[in-house]
């Protein structure tokens, strides 16, 4: 995966694959509720900022989350949705403490499509094969 850089922090670096005209998101290290809000804003800010359809979202590389999903979680969804945002791609961190809550939630999630995988290459693999109309 070749991907042009945009954004690179100590929590959060995100990348544009050109050739599979997607957004890759690769959370890394320790994260607490703080810290995951302000990766979802700058998520946010990146859709906007290069508008495209699918998200590949990257949580492997996190050493230690304390975040869960909850009604705001729901309305940051609807937003990246309103931004464009058709697919989503979720690798879930392999410390996922609430993984039936977390699989629970996303169930209930209408737009975007959002599905959830255990390591990169199955995510990889779902996100190609879905269409890019919105």
């Amino acid at each position: 995966m070749q991907l042009r850089p945009i954004v690179d922090t100590p929590g959060i670096s995100i990348g544009y694959d050109e050739a599979n005209e997607w957004l890759y998101v690769d959370w890394k290290g320790e994260h607490d509720a703080d810290s995951s809000w302000a990766a979802c804003g700058l998520m946010l800010e990146i859709l906007r900022a290069f508008p495209c359809a699918k998200i590949l979202n990257d949580n492997s590389n996190i050493t230690r989350t304390t975040m869960q999903l909850s009604a705001r979680s729901l309305e940051w969804v609807a937003q990246m949705h309103a931004a464009g945002l058709r697919y989503l791609a979720w690798v879930l961190p392999r410390q996922l403490i609430s993984r039936q809550s977390t699989e629970g939630v996303v169930l209930d999630i209408e737009a975007p499509t959002v599905c959830t995988f255990d390591d990169l290459a199955s995510a990889f693999g779902w996100l190609q094969r879905q269409g890019n109309a919105g």
